[in-house]
């Protein structure tokens, strides 16, 4: 195992951008610069630690401080685990975590682009029902 000074990588989900930075150290991870015990809630938290838990002892060893923009929560935690996974794999130099996380759940390393598709106009008062929806009219 290979140890580099620092790592730098990005995750994205939506339109949150996380980047995340991986130097060696004693296992803290900040996220915009709180604790993880801090940040969010209990079940983003866990999410958040899914790569650590499956690295193991390596998780141990690095410090990791993530940036983390724009967004909901939900995609925020999803951008941070994806830049955590990915900075965890460069810092193995390995394939057996990369084939770990893809088994495990393929977005932790994986971009996914599915997008919310922009509205259409439809008409009076269907804007709150979807971006091709239209008023129900009756044939007779």
């Amino acid at each position: 195992m290979v140890k580099k000074k620092e790592i730098h990588t990005i995750g994205k989900r939506r339109i949150a951008i996380a980047r995340a930075v991986l130097r060696p150290g004693k296992g803290d991870i900040k996220i915009n610069s709180v604790p993880l015990n801090l940040w969010g809630n209990e079940p983003l938290r866990m999410w958040i630690r899914e790569p650590l838990i499956l690295a193991g002892d390596i998780s141990k060893t690095v410090d990791i401080d993530v940036n983390v923009r724009s967004g909901g929560i939900v995609g925020q935690a999803e951008a941070i685990r994806m830049a955590i996974a990915k900075a965890l794999v460069e810092y193995s130099n390995g394939k057996e975590l990369r084939e770990k996380y893809l088994q495990y759940d393929r977005n932790l390393l994986v971009y996914d682009p599915r997008r919310n598709e922009p509205h259409h106009g439809s008409g009076r008062g269907a804007s709150k029902r979807g971006s091709r929806r239209h008023r129900q009219r009756s044939k007779r």
